[in-house]
Formats: C-alpha cells, sequence, structure tokens
C-alpha cells in the first residue's frame, strides 16, 4: 500500500517512515505542506497521514482541498494538537480519524490498518479469495491453511491483488502500490516478484492479461 506522510520534525518522520515500511507500506515523505498538495494533486495514494502545523500550508487547508477535488483517500490527522476544537475542526473538515502526539506507534499502525479495512468495506483484518487468507494485522499468509513465507515484495503485490479482485492491474499500476519515490524499480522487477509468488501459491492464481497487466480472479 502506497502512503504519502507529511510531517515536519525530521527525528519523529524519519522514525513513522521506518516503522510504517517495516510494517509494508511504501512510504513517501514529505516535510512541507505546499509540497504534500502538490503530490495529492499528481499522485495516487492509499493512505494519507498528515501533521497541521506544517511550513508552507497549514494541514486542514490541504485536507480541505483534498476533499473539495472528492478524493476520498483515508486521511489520519497525527498532531499535538489536541484540543476537542481542534480535533471537532480536523473531523469536521473530512479526516478519517485522528490521533495526537505523543502516541504509541502500535496504534497507529492499527489505525491505518482499520482505515483501510473501512475503505475497502471490510470488518475483519484479513484478505480472503477462496483458501488464500493474507493476515494483515500478523502479515502471514496461509493456503489451504498451510503457512506461506512471502518476501516484503511479493507480500505487497499480493495484497494488492487481493484488494482488486477480477480486475485487471497494470504492471505500472503494481509499481505505484509497492514502491516509493527512493526506491529503485528495476525494468522487470514485477514480472520476477510475479513468477515468485506463482511458485509458492500455485500458477494459476494470478493471470496474465497479455499487452495490460495481472489479475487474480474470485474463488469461492
Amino acid at each position: 500500500m502506497r502512503l504519502l506522510l507529511v510531517e515536519d520534525d525530521p527525528l519523529l518522520g524519519d522514525g513513522i517512515q521506518t516503522g510504517l515500511r517495516q510494517d509494508g507500506y511504501a512510504v513517501d515523505w514529505i516535510q512541507n505542506g505546499l509540497e504534500a498538495e502538490q503530490a495529492l494533486s499528481g499522485g495516487r495514494f492509499d493512505l494519507v497521514v498528515l501533521d497541521l502545523g506544517l511550513p508552507g500550508r497549514h494541514g486542514l487547508e490541504i485536507l480541505r482541498a483534498l476533499r473539495a477535488r472528492d478524493d476520498h483517500t483515508p486521511v489520519l490527522i497525527l498532531t499535538a494538537h489536541d484540543a476537542p476544537p481542534e480535533r471537532v475542526a480536523g473531523l469536521d473538515a473530512g479526516a478519517d480519524d485522528y490521533l495526537t502526539k505523543p502516541f504509541d506507534f502500535a496504534e497507529l499502525s492499527a489505525r491505518l490498518r482499520a482505515l483501510l479495512r473501512r475503505a475497502g468495506g471490510r470488518a475483519t483484518p484479513a484478505l480472503h479469495n477462496g483458501p488464500l487468507r493474507l493476515d494483515l494485522a500478523a502479515r502471514q499468509v496461509s493456503l489451504d491453511g498451510r503457512i506461506i513465507t512471502l518476501s516484503q515484495r511479493e507480500f505487497a503485490i499480493l495484497e494488492t491483488l487481493l484488494r482488486n479482485l477480477g480486475r485487471v492491474l497494470s504492471r505500472s499500476r503494481i509499481e505505484d502500490s509497492i514502491y516509493d519515490w527512493d526506491s529503485e524499480v528495476g525494468s522487470n522487477a514485477i514480472e520476477v516478484h510475479i513468477h515468485h509468488l506463482r511458485k509458492k501459491l500455485g500458477k494459476d492464481w494470478i493471470r496474465t492479461v497479455r499487452g495490460i497487466g495481472y489479475m487474480m480472479e474470485k474463488r469461492e
């Protein structure tokens, strides 16, 4: 999942980015409000973690502009502003959740998983397709009850395919979901990861749509 982190504190931002990458997110970190607005106008993200007191542009202005474009990307406000009126203002501006500093990273991680569940219309922290199960909290994959060991990139690709069952995803669309701006992406990286996934899951789980991309069909 691709996540935009907007946080101007360098130490805190670095720590959050590191932790979220360990959780499997592709994290792009921006420290300026104007740059964040530009990134959100021109890019696609699955989640946004947004500070409020930013240089360049206040977080609430960024959030209001996002919602004015009818962009429904889930946004979690992460800020030191904890007075009830400020919470109300953030939620009324379109935030999906609000967490105050200092915070426990495990709680941040859980709240982000909850936002993804709600965005996908699910109540449980797992993705299913027939006998295939991906547990987002435990970061574990099983097939017919057997644990399948995946690399972080393989897990991310499988998660993207499971979130888009029945849809054909281009290679660039998959790359956008699993790589951040700092990543070096080989020309055949997605093909290599798909090949490894097929070896571990079975070749019939991921279908190649020639000239377009890849898809996973829904199973009972």
